[in-house]
């Protein structure tokens, strides 16, 4: 029977040097880097949508955009600092109060204008443009997150999964604010709640499945 001793020994000796992961805020602020590259990408290749200069002198307009792009962040921020062994998971409540704040403004801006979209309604192509910048933000956001994710796939990855999905519909709703004139009307339910639930449920349902796909063995 091997001794402890010895059997340490052979740990050691076989053992190979293991890279640390970088710190929590260093991983959020490459994340938000990443994100706002891209949007700037697309936004360059879409234009911004041609009332954003009266909008912005809008507040709620505004407290909104702010309230999103700062659960974003936050969410981002304490999926990364949850994600780290020995890390409370209380980190994940982090974005709790910006989401709210952001929900209450798409509230308030739907009781207040929702029979705003016209007599013409919302046409197929800005609709189509809509799902193209949906797909153009969110989708690289979201393959991002899982790879940078994927360490703790073997830590009950499910509500981390959720606080990193929240954080790339949070900024999929920046980006659809910020390009496309949506906002206020019932299609912001669609566009920012759909889409925020859509990451939420994908991320808890199949979060521990795909971080085991892209996780190293």
């Amino acid at each position: 029977m091997t001794r402890t001793s010895d059997l340490i020994d052979v740990l050691v000796t076989d053992a190979t040097p293991v890279r640390r992961l970088r710190l929590p805020a260093t991983r959020a602020a490459c994340w938000l880097l990443f994100a706002i590259a891209v949007m700037l990408f697309v936004g360059i290749a879409h234009g911004v949508r041609a009332d954003l200069a009266l909008k912005l002198h809008q507040p709620v307009f505004v407290i909104g955009m702010v309230a999103a792009m700062a659960t974003a962040i936050l969410a981002a921020l304490g999926a990364f600092i949850a994600s780290v062994p020995g890390w409370s998971r209380r980190w994940l409540l982090l974005p709790v109060p910006a989401s709210l704040v952001w929900v209450v403004t798409i509230g308030y801006g739907c009781l207040t204008n929702w029979v705003t979209i016209g007599p013409e309604g919302i046409s197929m192509g800005e609709t189509a443009r809509c799902f193209a910048t949906l797909a153009l933000v969110g989708t690289p956001l979201s393959l991002l997150t899982l790879v940078m994710l994927r360490h703790v796939v073997r830590l009950s990855p499910g509500p981390v999964m959720v606080v990193g999905s929240l954080a790339v519909a949070a900024m999929t709703a920046v980006a659809l604010s910020i390009l496309h004139p949506l906002d206020a009307t019932a299609m912001i339910l669609l566009w920012n709640f759909g889409v925020t639930t859509l990451y939420i449920l994908l991320g808890g349902r199949y979060g521990q499945r795909l971080l085991g796909w892209v996780a190293p063995r």
